[in-house]
């Protein structure tokens, strides 16, 4: 049997939330571990182990070089692994919560490089989930969690669509439920002391302002961070964005109180944007099944404004959109 087929015939456990000690010693061991987090659910692997981040690689067929975020219970860890910029220090404030921040890394952090895919800084996170945060205790180290579904495809906000894309392929998912938030987190670099919007996410940007002032823009064009690549979070069928209504092919997922006879969904309509982050990655995949269903090449998605969550939602969109390698 070959390493992939043997991967696929992995038995995923589906462990409740009063397992979490079998799942930190699955991680011990080296084992790949879906966790839920305030945003969506994270695969997990110790961040130490280089056998341990390939996993992560090899289970969601993803580029190596794309680099992983660094999952911690608290702040306190972050010395171990990187220096915090004053600039950073002040931003560290919201956590726990859904925000990420991009540091300078120690030489002596003791990370596998795959978790950095090389670069000099990584990617820290300490979640507000009480889940994710008694594992990651439990654990005591730093742990590389990207989202827990195949890379590119939608990002798993249940246990149920990790197990649609990634069972056999992980030893084992938590149960935590659905994530609150429904959008990965926002990541802040930094150009010396002036940070630097690199994705936006679930910590809205006026916040994030209100604490910084202006944020800088990055530079170049290469990935610095997770959440980078131009074709990500795609559904398996096409979508069409800011349509004011659907072709004659196409599902309809709507924003507000808009009506259309095309069958589709409705991402709030009330037109509440934290309603909207929450419900979008599940809305992107019963969106598959009604085309599906219906023989549609694809679905049309209303206009979402660009303010808050907006403007996390709508990177989500273009990037679900964008032309596929």
């Amino acid at each position: 049997m070959s390493k992939q087929n043997a991967a696929v015939a992995m038995q995923t456990k589906v462990l409740t939330a009063d397992e979490t000690a079998r799942a930190v010693a699955l991680l011990q061991s080296g084992g790949l571990v879906a966790f839920p987090t305030e945003t969506v659910y994270g695969l997990g692997a110790d961040a130490t182990s280089d056998a341990a981040v390939a996993r992560i690689f090899e289970a969601k067929n993803r580029p190596a070089f794309n680099p992983l975020i660094v999952h911690l219970a608290d702040a306190a860890m972050i010395p171990r692994i990187a220096e915090m910029p004053e600039a950073a220090r002040k931003l560290a404030t919201l956590w726990p919560g859904p925000l990420t921040l991009v540091l300078p890394l120690r030489p002596d952090s003791g990370l596998s490089p795959l978790v950095t895919a090389g670069l000099q800084t990584v990617a820290v996170r300490i979640p507000a989930q009480p889940l994710a945060h008694k594992l990651l205790a439990g654990f005591g180290g730093p742990v590389a969690a990207p989202s827990a579904n195949p890379s590119g495809r939608v990002s798993a906000t249940t246990a149920l669509h990790v197990l649609d894309g990634l069972s056999g392929r992980i030893a084992a998912v938590i149960d935590g439920g659905g994530c609150a938030v429904g959008l990965e987190s926002t990541i802040i670099g930094f150009d010396g002391q002036t940070p630097v919007l690199l994705r936006a996410g679930g910590v809205p940007v006026e916040e994030i302002t209100a604490i910084t002032g202006p944020l800088g823009k990055a530079r170049g064009a290469g990935i610095s961070a997770p959440g980078q690549l131009r074709s990500h979070y795609a559904p398996k069928v096409g979508l069409r964005i800011n349509a004011d209504k659907p072709r004659a092919n196409e599902g309809w997922l709507g924003f507000g109180p808009t009506e259309h006879p095309t069958p589709g969904l409705n991402l709030s309509l009330s037109g509440d944007l934290v309603e909207a982050a929450a419900t979008l990655f599940d809305a992107l995949r019963k969106m598959d099944a009604i085309c599906l269903r219906h023989g549609f090449a694809g679905f049309a998605v209303a206009p979402i404004p660009r303010t808050g969550l907006g403007l996390a939602i709508n990177d989500r969109l273009t990037r679900a959109a964008a032309p596929r390698g």
